[in-house]
């Protein structure tokens, strides 16, 4: 990623304004058309929604005529004194059962008179052993079987009730599916069960009710109680269980005109359902959210409008910006023809009225650098020559003073090569401080220059406050500039060791990275409430101060040379010590 971003940092202007129209162009087309899609499929749910809870109001009325012919059939059946003789009677001579059949059957048939719109069969089986059926086609198992059955023993346990359910029968070509109403047949007078009632219809015929209703990817589902499907326009759905459907389904069926968006045998889905208390089933419409978008929207068209429209903004956008940055770009070649050094290369006037802005106000800049370069170098030859002098003020005379009437007295000892090493030492100090300012010196040179200055504060004060150095061997040729480490030696020496009798001034040298890093550390009094950049409290008698310099005025020059990121940083602890730490660029010459 940011390999691309400095890649793209380093294009013209115009591929930069070309490459934001071009995403612009893109995002926006992009959000369009989310937005269209995302509207039309909030209406077309909505539409839908209503649409389809006045047909599932339409399939529930079919229902509920079918289940008002079967409780007339059931009504006809129980009330029948010839169907109730012939399933409940024992065993008699062969005379009277075949009366008995005769009334039962003539009863069969007008009771089948009343159905006779659709296609169902009916059976009865009797506590006797007895059954008969308008159709055998339906039911080929015996009474016994019937018995056996889920569907029967339910209606058995709730003999006031017709039950609904799925049930499979036998045929010759395999399992039938089957749709069976199954009642309990009893005497309302001995309030015993007498024998069952089965109204089967074929599923494929069950289907009448809502297959008109049904289309490509807007599928119906009649669901019981216990999550299965037992009915459906997609025969591969029949049978198998769904508790998940079921929840949609219980959730909804408060409500027809809810809808709800769900994931229904692997596909997205708008799910609405309507509880058919009669039958204790749900009728659910699912549909495929996909198809019915595919058919309300041709993606394929949509894109292939929107790419053109697209590739047609591109292309006015490229002609637009191509010449609109056309002067702009003639001007910045003619700007990048320029050298560094030469100041006095004018671009010629010329394009649109932002160019020619442009080019005098570059013409201009020029005129100004010319005038400001001029006065920098006066500016700096000034600074230089004011600093060396300022330095060379502040050296203090007393010092001087000082250090030759302690060599006076070394001499007056008989310490003459003691005199001559203070006298040594006192040379070479003055020599590289009166020397020119803007030089700089070796490390080792400085540090050379530290030993003579220390060495001049042993013969005047003695040596209860010691000096040692480390330098890094690979530190030694780098150069720093004159007089930046002396001021803390000399500020340790008369403020670090007041209320301490002895101590010991350390001066550490080494590198870190590009950096040269010079730290002063003694453990003296610290300095309290110190903070970069006040002035450190003077000595009562200023008089043994070889230099004015202060730690202002290095880290000022410090800065003023390399940058911000040099300087003095200083930290301090009363009772402790104090630790100055000076950093400086990596300087070779």
């Amino acid at each position: 990623m940011k390999k691309w971003m400095n890649r793209l940092s380093r294009l013209g202007l115009f591929p930069k304004l070309f490459l934001v129209m071009v995403i612009s162009i893109v995002l926006v087309s992009v959000l369009i058309l989310w937005t269209t899609i995302h509207m039309s499929t909030n209406l077309f749910t909505e539409t839908f929604s209503i649409t389809n809870s006045k047909v599932l109001n339409q399939i529930k009325t079919n229902f509920e005529s079918f289940n008002e012919s079967i409780a007339a059939v059931t009504n006809n059946v129980t009330q029948s004194g010839a169907i109730r003789g012939f399933l409940s009677e024992g065993d008699a001579d062969s005379v009277s059962t075949a009366k008995s059949f005769y009334n039962m059957r003539e009863t069969m048939n007008r009771v089948q008179t009343i159905i006779e719109s659709y296609e169902v069969g009916i059976t009865i089986v009797g506590v006797n052993g007895r059954s008969f059926s308008t159709n055998p086609a339906y039911i080929k198992k015996t009474g016994d079987e019937l018995k056996q059955e889920p569907i029967t023993k339910e209606a058995l346990e709730s003999p006031s009730r017709l039950i609904f359910d799925y049930y499979r029968g036998d045929t010759s070509e395999g399992e039938l599916q089957m749709i069976s109403a199954t009642k309990a047949l009893t005497d309302r007078t001995r309030s015993h069960i007498y024998g069952t009632l089965y109204v089967t219809m074929r599923e494929v015929e069950f289907q009448q009710f809502y297959s008109s209703f049904t289309s490509r990817g807007n599928d119906v589902v009649i669901m019981n109680e216990k999550g299965e499907i037992i009915s459906s326009n997609r025969m591969d759905w029949i049978g198998t269980i769904q508790p998940e459907l079921l929840t949609y389904a219980k959730d909804l069926s408060g409500d027809a005109s809810k809808s709800i968006n769900a994931r229904v045998m692997g596909q997205e889905s708008i799910v609405l359902s309507e509880y058919l208390p009669f039958y204790r089933f749900y009728l659910i419409n699912v549909v495929d959210k996909d198809m019915a978008m595919g058919q309300l929207i041709d993606m394929k068209t949509v894109a292939l409008i929107c790419t053109a429209i697209v590739i047609g903004a591109l292309v006015l956008v490229f002609l637009i910006t191509s010449q609109i940055t056309k002067s702009l770009r003639r001007l910045v070649k003619q700007m990048s023809n320029i050298t560094k050094s030469d100041l006095d290369n004018y671009i010629p006037v010329s394009g649109s009225y932002e160019s020619r802005q442009l080019g005098h106000a570059y013409n201009y800049m020029l005129d100004e650098l010319h005038d400001y370069v001029d006065q920098l170098v006066q500016t700096q030859h000034e600074q230089r020559n004011a600093e060396l002098a300022a330095l060379q003020s502040q050296i203090n005379p007393h010092f001087l003073y000082n250090t030759l009437a302690s060599v006076k007295v070394l001499v007056q000892q008989g310490n003459k090569d003691r005199a001559a090493d203070t006298i040594n030492a006192l040379i070479g100090l003055l020599q590289n401080t009166i020397s020119d300012v803007s030089q700089t010196v070796t490390v080792e040179q400085e540090v050379e220059n530290l030993k003579n200055y220390v060495f001049i504060n042993h013969v005047r004060y003695g040596g209860r406050i010691k000096a040692a150095f480390y330098v890094a061997p690979d530190c030694t040729h780098y150069h720093v500039p004159k007089l930046m480490i002396q001021p803390f030696i000399e500020n340790a020496f008369f403020h670090g060791f007041i209320k301490k009798d002895t101590g010991t001034i350390h001066v550490m040298v080494s590198r870190a990275g590009e950096s040269l890093i010079c730290e002063i550390m003694d453990n003296g009094d610290g300095i309290e409430g110190f903070v970069m950049g006040e002035t450190l409290p003077n000595p009562k008698n200023n008089r043994q101060l070889f230099s004015g310099i202060g730690i202002r005025n290095v880290h000022d020059r410090i800065e003023l040379l390399y940058g911000s990121p040099y300087g003095v940083t200083i930290m301090s602890k009363v009772g402790e010590g104090t630790r100055v730490t000076v950093t400086l660029p990596l300087i070779t010459g």
